[in-house]
C-alpha cells in the first residue's frame, strides 16, 4: 500500500530544552482517514507544523508521498492542504478574495483559481457571505473558510487541526459527511480533534499520542478491545449471598453483577444460564463497553476534553 505520510525516528527540542517529541513513527497509507489524539503539550501540533514545514526537524525524517519536507519543501507543500486550529483571517478582504489569493499561493492559474473559489463557495454554504468580511462572521463561518482554503488547490492530503472546534451540532455533522465524501473519493485525512465521537465515526486508524511519544496506534474498535472494559451488567430480582460464576471475573454489589467478557453479546446466553442454574431470577440485563475516551484516559491519565482547554505542544 502506498504511503501518504511517513514520519521516522523524529525527535523535536525547542531552544531552552524543551522535549516535544522524542523518536516518534508514523505511517499514514494513501486515502486513509487517520487520527491523532494526545492531550496538551503531547506533541500534536508540533507534528503537524513539521510536516507543513512550519517547524524545524530536530533530527529523524517526516516525508509527503515520497517528497522530504525538509529538502523537498515546495513539491511536499503543495501536495497537503492544512486547516489550522487558530481562525486568523485578514480582515480587509472578503472571503471569495482569500480563497482567490490562497489559490494564488499555490500556483493555480486565474481563471482556475476562481473556478476552485466558485466551487468551495457553494460546497460550504458561503456564496452568500462572498463578499462580506471575516471580522463580519460567526465562529462558525470562519471554520467553513479555513476548511476551504485548506481545500482550495484540491490537494491529495488534508491535515485538519480541530476542524470542527466551536461549531454547532448541525454544521459539524455537515462537515462530517463532507470528510466523509472527500475521503472516499480518495484524498488522504490526517485529523486531531477533542471529540471523541469524531475520532470514533471518522476514523479508520487513531494514533494516541502522549508526551513526545506514540503510546498506540490502532482502529478504535481494536483500541476498545485492547485496553478498555466491556461487559454485562445484570439486576437480580432480590439479593443473593450464594453466588458464584465459575470462569468469569465479576463484582457483585447487594443485587447487581458486573460480569467482565470481551464478547458480551456472544457469552450472554452462557452466563444468564448459569445464574438462573443457580435458581435466581434476573430482573435485567445491559451490556456496558469502553469508549475510546476511557482508552484515552487509561492510557495517559488526563481526560481529552480537559486536555483540550489549554493549547497544545
Amino acid at each position: 500500500m502506498k504511503t501518504a505520510i511517513e514520519i521516522k525516528n523524529l525527535h523535536k527540542v525547542y531552544e531552552g530544552g524543551h522535549i516535544a517529541l522524542k523518536g516518534i513513527d508514523l505511517s499514514i497509507p494513501l486515502g486513509s482517514f487517520y487520527g491523532l489524539l494526545g492531550p496538551n503539550g503531547a506533541g500534536k501540533t508540533t507534528t503537524i507544523g513539521i510536516l507543513t514545514g512550519l517547524v524545524n526537524i530536530t533530527s529523524g525524517s517526516a516525508s509527503i508521498m515520497g517528497f522530504d519536507s525538509v529538502n523537498e519543501y515546495r513539491q511536499a507543500r503543495k501536495l497537503v492542504g492544512l486547516s489550522p486550529q487558530e481562525l486568523n483571517f485578514d480582515v480587509f478582504f472578503s472571503i471569495e478574495e482569500l480563497l482567490e489569493l490562497q489559490a494564488g499561493y499555490y500556483g493555480l492559474p486565474k481563471k482556475e483559481a476562481k473556478y476552485r473559489t466558485e466551487l468551495m463557495l457553494k460546497q460550504f454554504g458561503l456564496i452568500d457571505k462572498r463578499k462580506s468580511k471575516s471580522r463580519e462572521l460567526s465562529g462558525g463561518m470562519k471554520r467553513r473558510i479555513q476548511i476551504a482554503k485548506a481545500l482550495i488547490h484540491d490537494p491529495p492530503i488534508v491535515i485538519l487541526d480541530e476542524p470542527t472546534a466551536g461549531v454547532d451540532i448541525e454544521l459539524r455533522h455537515m462537515l462530517w459527511d463532507y470528510l466523509k465524501k472527500i475521503n472516499q473519493e480518495g484524498k488522504t485525512i490526517l485529523l486531531t480533534t477533542h471529540y471523541i465521537e469524531e475520532a470514533e465515526k471518522l476514523c479508520q486508524t487513531v494514533s494516541i499520542i502522549n508526551d513526545g511519544n506514540i503510546i498506540a496506534t490502532d482502529s478504535p474498535e481494536k483500541l476498545t478491545q485492547a485496553h478498555g472494559m466491556s461487559g454485562l451488567e445484570i439486576m437480580l430480582s432480590s439479593g443473593v449471598n450464594d453466588f458464584h460464576l465459575n470462569d468469569f471475573k465479576y463484582n457483585k454489589f447487594e443485587n447487581k453483577i458486573h460480569v467482565d467478557t470481551m464478547n458480551p453479546e456472544k457469552d450472554m446466553a452462557l452466563i444468564i444460564n448459569k445464574i438462573m442454574e443457580q435458581g435466581v431470577d434476573i430482573g435485567s440485563i445491559s451490556i456496558y463497553k469502553s469508549s475510546l475516551e476511557d482508552v484515552f484516559m487509561k492510557l495517559t491519565g488526563k481526560s481529552i476534553l480537559e486536555s483540550s482547554m489549554h493549547e497544545d505542544g
